[in-house]
């Protein structure tokens, strides 16, 4: 049994620790395992009751007419019985705890990778690896483990038969190894078929749920028949993976539901020859027919239940190849508060479907208390460097460091906090107003509000149905693109943050939204937090310190606002579609106008 049990896990596959990390989990729960195991023994040597019962019932009972000794052995047979539930109820409690376990210790690590590989832009299907979870702690619960315990102990029914005659034992014995080849050539015909059909509905469900998250475009679009095409062609596709499947198990399955018609006949036809003959008795021929069902019968669950079998040792092959990625950031060390020194040095990025880089050899650095404005045209690489200075994206090659220490690897829930992000596309969380601001944390009153007033949008909070305690998300209140902004960027202030991040935050602002946003920037300024965004419209950036510029991913410029717009030979440049003003304590929109300029490639700092 503990060799069932490794070769489940793969231990055979894995020759270091850590590589499979949810097996040896489970391996950690092998003496559990082992106790099941011994259960399941002393349950399987149980279920012999009745067989003995009937036998001494027709031999014993019925020909000796004694009521005492019917009384006795019913008597007996109930203690059996009574003990027999024990056990299973034993057993079954160990397994649902064994799975908890597994679920308790495995299911936060799964979400957390899951959500870090998704935001990385990595191949992952959330909707799966927590379907992933379920099916390996259901199968930790269900019959298919218990039929695969109980498969080796058909040889118990064997010894019973042989005690009864050779001829029995025999029989047994050819009846559950034929049973055996059938179970082994239904797992080499169907696997491969199964595992392309679960692959196949993962992508058929993943396709379906990006589609509902983009209902609104394309029912207004008219795209509604374009995506049902596109998924009912996946759909098809598995189909046809689950009906290959579903055939090449039937093509097996016919000839083995004969074999399981077939033979309790045949051991029927058996015993009473051999009770013509003399060999046994009449209680015997009774007996008999109940063992081979007994010896076949965990074979038969295994046949059975091989679908589940598979899906649940895929289940933990993905678990064990996704947390043995991403169980190295489970294990760093916590770092001290970042002070918001930020050195770029050498970065390139380029994603795995990318044919080239989408941001080169980037060098530039960054003080407490600066203010940096990253400026270009369309498609120049802003929105990527942003994230890869906020760690959601990995470098390629060089280095993002915070104070010393590389920003993706950090402890994300330690880093988190010392951090304001405003993404460009903008979401609300399921929640209230206040929980949304609070990150989902705790909310402090005091300092929603804070964050909300220094963004200028607490009145419009309380114009709302609940105020604060307005509802979000989905279904919730719908907000504006100017409102969702600004709560974006209160979220971002929220527990005064060293380290702020904002990509094109004044895109759905008014006049008024965006001096707000100038004044924020300003007060983060002076209590010495750095501060780096990221714009098309000019009034914002003459509250910047330094700036840099990008064209198709390279530096073109880099270093004080001044200089750079010195370098760039006008006072008043504009790179593709964005405005650079001349730098100014509060920006003056009517003295910029736009010179349409191509930026020149040899401008750098």
């Amino acid at each position: 049994m503990p060799g069932l049990i490794d070769r489940f896990l793969n231990t055979e596959k894995s020759g270091k620790a850590g590589a499979n990390p949810v097996s040896d989990l489970l391996r950690q729960c092998k003496k559990s395992f082992v106790f099941v195991a011994v259960l399941t023994f002393v349950i399987e040597i149980l279920s012999i009751t009745p067989i003995v019962f009937m036998w001494n019932m027709f031999d014993r009972v019925i020909s000796s007419r004694s009521m005492v000794t019917l009384v006795s052995l019913t008597s007996l047979v109930m203690l059996a019985y009574g003990f027999w539930s024990g056990l299973e109820w034993v057993r079954t409690r160990m397994m649902i705890r064994i799975s908890l376990r597994i679920d308790w210790d495995i299911a936060a690590r799964v979400f957390d990778t899951s959500f870090r590989r998704y935001v990385a832009r990595k191949d992952v299907d959330v909707h799966q690896v927590l379907g992933d979870v379920v099916q390996l702690r259901q199968f930790l619960t269900g019959q298919p483990l218990l039929a695969l315990m109980s498969a080796p102990y058909a040889v118990i029914f064997i010894f019973i038969g042989w005690a009864f005659h050779p001829y029995l034992a025999l029989f047994i014995l050819v009846a559950t190894i034929i049973q055996l080849l059938a179970a082994y050539s239904t797992s080499r015909i169907t696997t491969p078929a199964l595992r392309d059909a679960n692959d196949a509905s993962a992508q058929a469900k993943r396709l379906a749920a990006q589609s509902l998250s983009q209902s609104d475009t394309a029912l207004a679009l008219g795209m509604q028949s374009a995506i049902r095409q596109r998924w009912y062609t996946k759909h098809q596709h598995f189909l046809a993976m689950q009906v290959n499947a579903s055939e090449s198990a039937g093509l097996v399955g016919g000839a083995t539901g004969y074999l399981s018609h077939v033979m309790p006949s045949l051991q029927m036809a058996l015993a009473c020859f051999l009770a013509i003959e003399g060999a046994i008795t009449g209680g015997m021929v009774i007996a008999a027919s109940f063992l081979l069902s007994h010896a076949i019968r965990p074979i038969q669950q295994v046949m059975g239940s091989w679908a589940s079998i598979q899906s649940a040792k895929q289940s933990l092959e993905r678990l064990n190849a996704m947390v043995a990625e991403d169980d190295v950031a489970s294990k760093r060390m916590p770092l001290p508060a970042p002070k918001g020194v930020l050195d770029v040095r050498e970065l390139v990025v380029q994603p795995v479907t990318a044919k080239r880089p989408i941001l080169f050899n980037l060098n530039f650095a960054a003080q407490p208390g600066q203010v940096m404005a990253i400026l270009g045209p369309s498609a120049a690489g802003k929105t990527s460097l942003i994230k890869v200075l906020v760690g959601l994206w990995e470098p390629t090659r060089g280095h993002v460091r915070l104070d010393g220490a590389e920003v993706a690897p950090w402890i994300r829930d330690d880093l988190g906090q010392y951090i304001g992000f405003v993404p460009q596309d903008i979401v609300m969380f399921e929640g209230t107003v206040a929980e949304n601001i609070a990150r989902l944390g705790v909310v402090n009153p005091d300092k929603v509000v804070n964050a909300a007033k220094a963004i200028g949008i607490h009145e419009i909070i309380l114009s709302f149905p609940q105020g604060y305690e307005t509802r979000l998300g989905e279904n919730g209140y719908p907000l504006t693109g100017g409102q969702k902004q600004r709560m974006a960027i209160a979220r971002a202030v929220y527990g005064d943050p060293i380290y702020v991040l904002m990509d094109e935050p004044n895109a759905n602002l008014d006049d008024e939204g965006e001096r707000a946003l100038a004044t924020l920037i300003q007060s983060l300024k002076a209590r010495k937090a750095l501060v780096i965004f990221s714009s098309h419209r000019p009034k914002l950036v003459g509250v910047a310190d330094l700036a840099l510029v990008l064209k198709e991913g390279q530096q073109v410029a880099f270093g004080p606002l001044r200089d750079v717009l010195g370098q760039l030979n006008n006072t008043v440049h504009t790179l593709g579609n964005t405005a650079l003003p001349a730098p100014a304590k509060v920006p003056a929109p009517e003295q910029t106008k736009a010179v349409v300029a191509d930026v020149p490639q040899g401008a750098s700092s």
